[in-house]
């Protein structure tokens, strides 16, 4: 019965039988699920590194990452409502039986590498605000992301809800840091909207910001949940789907950004004006305890763990997509869940620095990047597989500039690392 109010309630905004906000509510949702991949804690990391290094300046950069993904996820979700299919089905109907073999295996190598960042950060969330070892942090992660899992047999909506609780959560606790850190207003607009850098250092620490902008899983997962989410009957009902879909994205990437801007303010408000570079999450927590009080460095501690937690369980979710999208297979939830605790896990116990762990797993991400965009930006420009909600010619070369600049990014800094 809740199933078809739903129905019902998205077909009366269809037929304009709905005004205000209130026509809004039934396509709210999917936008903050892959909104969580935006709040890894390998954003938190590359964050409070940039605050503490370079104060308030490469918060521009941080609000064009956002655009960048405000246009990325929107052609995802595009997909969706328009194909009735998500990204991995779409490219096993129009690629070869051995390419989209090879996306598959390479989409679970990124999603391990993602879920590993994020895992990681949960657990180290753990050990932070409760003083609890690594390994058994890690244990309680896993079984606290089982948990998380378990909202999806609730139904979209409840896991919906869920994640978005959760993502408020993270707001809340970064909101409460910048009251605490008071920083100068007039920095954080000229930083907002002065683009400039600090020599060739600021210029990588940029590059790594737009580099990570993008997380290939998001991409797969915005296009499954709009899927058959709300079901347009023609062009024109698709259309309509997707115009209001895009407040869902906007919203939804808006906050996202915000608590990414908040921690380079806090971090430029704290350490850079003592003096401090900091660049392990670590040593983040014990130097917020000191400059500013527990309650500081708990609300960090909180905000990691929580966003370890929720973007550990999207991660799963993701793996699902692609396993059944490219290869057409699927195996129980929460198998998958157990066969990828086993990486994270293994790294803790041999002790390896956590910080360390979050950097080389961004790098086996950027492989993933150009496998996720380039057939996103190709499907979603193509008349025959998206009817009347193909891309505007504008949009495509906006499309095509982004994935260029960010693959680009992405290639750039691996060379770094690895010279």
């Amino acid at each position: 019965m809740a199933k078809a109010r739903k129905k019902l309630s998205a077909q009366a905004v269809l037929n304009g039988e709905v005004k205000g906000l209130k026509r809004l509510l039934p396509f709210l949702g999917p936008a903050f699920i892959a909104s969580v991949a935006y709040l890894d804690p390998g954003n938190f990391a590359t964050n409070i590194t940039a605050g503490s290094k370079y104060g308030y300046l490469l918060l521009w950069v941080i609000a064009a990452s956002n655009l960048m993904a405000v246009l990325i996820q929107s052609l995802s979700a595009k997909l969706g409502i328009a194909t009735g299919k998500n990204l991995p089905e779409v490219a096993r109907e129009n690629f070869s039986r051995g390419t989209s073999i090879f996306l598959w295996i390479q989409s679970e190598l990124v999603i391990i590498a993602t879920d590993l960042a994020e895992f990681i950060g949960a657990a180290l969330g753990l050990y932070l605000l409760f003083g609890i070892p690594m390994l058994p942090a890690a244990l309680i992660t896993a079984a606290g992301s089982f948990a998380i899992l378990e909202l999806q047999r609730r139904g979209h909506r409840t896991l919906e809800a869920g994640i978005a609780g959760m993502v408020m959560v993270v707001v809340l606790a970064f909101l409460f840091q910048v009251i605490v850190a008071k920083p100068d207003a007039g920095s954080v607009v000229a930083g907002i909207f002065t683009p400039s850098f600090a020599g060739t250092d600021s210029v990588l620490l940029a590059a790594g910001i737009l580099g990570a902008t993008v997380m290939p899983h998001a991409i797969y997962l915005h296009s499954s949940l709009t899927q058959n989410r709300v079901v347009g009957k023609d062009d024109r009902e698709k259309r309509k789907i997707f115009k209001l879909e895009l407040f869902d994205i906007v919203i939804a990437m808006v906050i996202a950004g915000a608590v990414n801007m908040a921690m380079v303010i806090v971090s430029a408000a704290l350490f850079f004006k003592n003096g401090l570079v900091v660049e392990d999450l670590d040593i983040a927590f014990q130097q917020f305890r000191q400059i500013s009080g527990p309650m500081t460095a708990i609300s960090f501690g909180l905000g990691l763990l929580i966003a370890g937690l929720s973007s550990s369980s999207v991660g799963t979710l993701s793996g699902d997509v692609v396993m059944q999208g490219f290869i057409n297979k699927r195996i129980n939830l929460y198998l998958r869940r157990a066969i990828t605790v086993f990486p994270p896990l293994a790294i803790i116990a041999f002790g390896i620095n956590p910080t360390h762990a979050l950097v080389m797993s961004q790098v086996v991400l950027s492989f993933g990047i150009a496998f996720a965009l380039i057939p996103l930006v190709m499907f979603t420009a193509n008349r025959r597989i998206m009817g009347g909600l193909v891309n505007h010619r504008v949009t495509t070369a906006a499309g095509w500039v982004i994935s260029a600049l960010v693959v680009a990014l992405n290639l750039f800094l691996i060379v770094q690392l690895f010279m």
